[in-house]
C-alpha cells in the first residue's frame, strides 16, 4: 500500500514538471526568420497543416508542442484561416490567442469608380499585398479563370474599397467585384423606371458607365442619363467624347482632335448610332441608378460650364448658344 502510495507522489511529481514545463515553454518567445514576419493559413488546414504553414514562414516552433497547448485548451479544430503578422517576443501561447481569435491582417485595395479594366489591372499589378496569379495574361484568359462567358470585364466589376487577407489572389478580388456589380445591376435595374430604351441589364450598364464618364457634378448626374435616354429613344446619335476616347485605345494621347470624331470605330457614338459595344469603364452604383432612374426631362444637349457642372438645353439653338457663352467665350 505504502508503494502505490509513492508511485503515485511521483506520478503527481512528474505530471506537476511536465505541466510546468510546458507552461514555461508556452511563454518563451518563439524565434522568428524575421521580424515582422507574415504567414497565412490557408482555408480548411488541419491543426497539423496549420503549423507546417507557420514553420515553412519561419517560425520556429515545436510542432508537438504546438500541437499539445491546442488540444489541451480545446483549440485544435478552431483556428481560423487568415493572413497573419508576429513580431519578435510572441510566445506560443500569444500565437495561439492570435489564430483562435482570427486577428488577421488585411489589405486594403480603392478600385476607382471610371476607371477601365486596364488602369485596375495596373494597380492590382502593383499591389504588395495582392498574390498576383493573373500577371501577363490575356483579357480572354483572365475571362476564362473566371469562369465568365463574356467578351470583355469593361464595366464588370463593381468600384469600392476592397480589404483582403495579405496573399489572398487577384483574381479572388476580381470575382469579389464581379459579384458585387452583379448584385448592384440586378438591384438596380429591378428598380428601374417604366418605359427606358434598354432591352437588357447590359445595355443599362453600358448607359451607367458613360454616364460616370460625363459627370463633372453628382447633381447633374440624372440630367446627363436624361439626355443620353432621350437621344436614345429619338434615334439620334448620342454623340460622346468619352466613348471616342475608348475606342482609341492606347493610341489616345490625351488630347481628342475632330479628325478622331470621324475616325469610325465600333465606340464612335458621332458615326454609329445606339449605344456601343461594351462599357467603357466601370460606373459606381449612383449611375447605375442614374441610367436606370433618368431624370424626368426632354432635355437633348449639355455642355460644360468649366466649373465642373454642366448647362443642359433642350434645343438646337439654345444649345449652341450654350456653347458660344461657355465654351467659346461669347455673351
Amino acid at each position: 500500500m505504502r508503494f502505490l502510495f509513492k508511485l503515485f507522489l511521483v506520478a503527481v511529481v512528474l505530471l506537476a514538471g511536465l505541466a510546468g514545463g510546458a507552461w514555461w515553454w508556452a511563454n518563451q518567445p518563439l524565434a522568428l526568420r524575421n521580424s515582422p514576419l507574415d504567414f497565412r493559413v490557408t482555408a480548411g488546414s488541419s491543426l497539423r497543416s496549420a503549423i507546417s504553414q507557420m514553420r515553412d514562414a519561419g517560425i520556429d516552433v515545436d510542432p508537438t508542442m504546438l500541437a499539445m497547448l491546442a488540444r489541451f485548451n480545446k483549440a485544435d479544430t478552431a483556428i481560423k484561416a487568415g493572413s497573419y503578422a508576429v513580431n519578435n517576443g510572441i510566445t506560443p501561447l500569444q500565437l495561439l490567442d492570435k489564430m483562435l481569435k482570427g486577428k488577421v491582417t488585411q489589405g486594403e485595395l480603392t478600385l476607382v469608380e471610371g476607371w477601365t479594366f486596364r488602369q485596375w489591372r495596373v494597380r492590382m499589378d502593383n499591389h504588395p499585398d495582392l498574390k498576383h496569379e493573373l500577371r501577363g495574361m490575356s483579357n480572354a484568359q483572365i475571362i476564362e479563370r473566371l469562369g465568365l462567358n463574356v467578351a470583355s470585364l469593361e464595366g464588370l466589376l463593381f468600384p469600392d474599397t476592397y480589404l483582403f487577407d495579405k496573399q489572398s489572389t487577384d483574381l479572388e478580388l476580381l470575382a469579389r467585384a464581379n459579384r458585387a456589380m452583379q448584385r448592384k445591376l440586378d438591384s438596380e435595374w429591378a428598380q428601374r423606371a417604366a418605359g427606358l430604351p434598354y432591352k437588357t441589364p447590359d445595355e443599362a450598364l453600358i448607359m451607367a458607365s458613360i454616364v460616370e464618364k460625363e459627370t463633372g457634378r453628382e447633381a447633374d448626374r440624372n440630367l446627363v442619363a436624361a439626355v443620353f435616354v432621350n437621344r436614345l429613344r429619338k434615334g439620334m446619335m448620342l454623340q460622346t467624347d468619352p466613348t471616342v476616347i475608348y475606342g482609341l485605345g492606347e493610341a489616345f494621347d490625351g488630347n481628342l482632335r475632330r479628325r478622331d470624331l470621324h475616325a469610325d470605330t465600333p465606340y464612335n457614338t458621332y458615326t454609329r448610332h445606339g449605344l456601343p459595344p461594351t462599357p467603357i469603364a466601370m460606373p459606381g452604383q449612383a449611375s447605375l441608378r442614374a441610367a436606370l432612374n433618368p431624370a424626368q426631362s426632354d432635355i437633348l444637349y449639355f455642355v460644360a460650364r468649366g466649373d465642373g457642372s454642366s448647362q443642359f438645353s433642350r434645343t438646337l439653338d439654345e444649345h449652341n448658344n450654350a456653347v458660344n457663352r461657355y465654351q467659346r467665350g461669347g455673351k
